[in-house]
C-alpha cells in the first residue's frame, strides 16, 4: 500500500511540472525608444529570478527571453518591466514609473526609433 501511495504522488509531482521547459524561449513586445531604454528593459527583466537572457530590439521593440518556466512566467516579467517605467501590450506602467525614464526615452508621446540618437 506504501509502494501504491509513493507512485500516486510522484505521478502528482511528474504531472506538475509537466510542460515546464527549463530554457523556453518567449517574446513580447515593449514600448520604449533607446539605447537607455534597452539597458533598462534589459536589467528589469534580467533582475527576475529565472531569467536566463533578455535581448530588446530597438526598431521591432521585441523583447527575446530564455526563461525557466519552473521559476518565472512572463508576467512577473512584465510586472518588472513597467515598474521601471515601459509598457506592455497586457500591463502599462504607472505614471511615476513612466515619469521615472530619461525625458528623450519619453515613448508614449513619440514612440518613434531613436536609437541611432543615443
Amino acid at each position: 500500500m506504501k509502494n501504491l501511495f509513493i507512485g500516486a504522488v510522484f505521478g502528482v509531482l511528474t504531472i506538475a511540472g509537466y510542460g515546464q521547459e527549463k530554457n523556453k524561449k518567449i517574446s513580447f513586445e515593449v514600448n520604449g525608444k533607446c539605447a537607455m531604454c534597452k539597458e533598462r528593459i534589459e536589467e528589469a527583466a534580467l533582475g527576475v529570478k529565472g531569467v536566463k537572457y533578455a535581448l530588446w530590439d530597438i526598431p521591432t521593440h521585441q523583447l527575446s527571453l530564455i526563461i525557466d518556466e519552473r521559476k518565472t512566467n512572463s508576467m512577473e516579467i512584465k510586472t518588472a518591466i513597467v515598474g521601471v517605467g515601459h509598457d506592455t501590450k497586457e500591463l502599462k506602467a504607472t505614471e511615476e514609473a513612466y515619469e521615472s525614464v530619461h525625458p528623450c526615452c519619453k515613448y508614449r508621446e513619440d514612440n518613434s526609433d531613436d536609437g541611432q540618437h543615443h
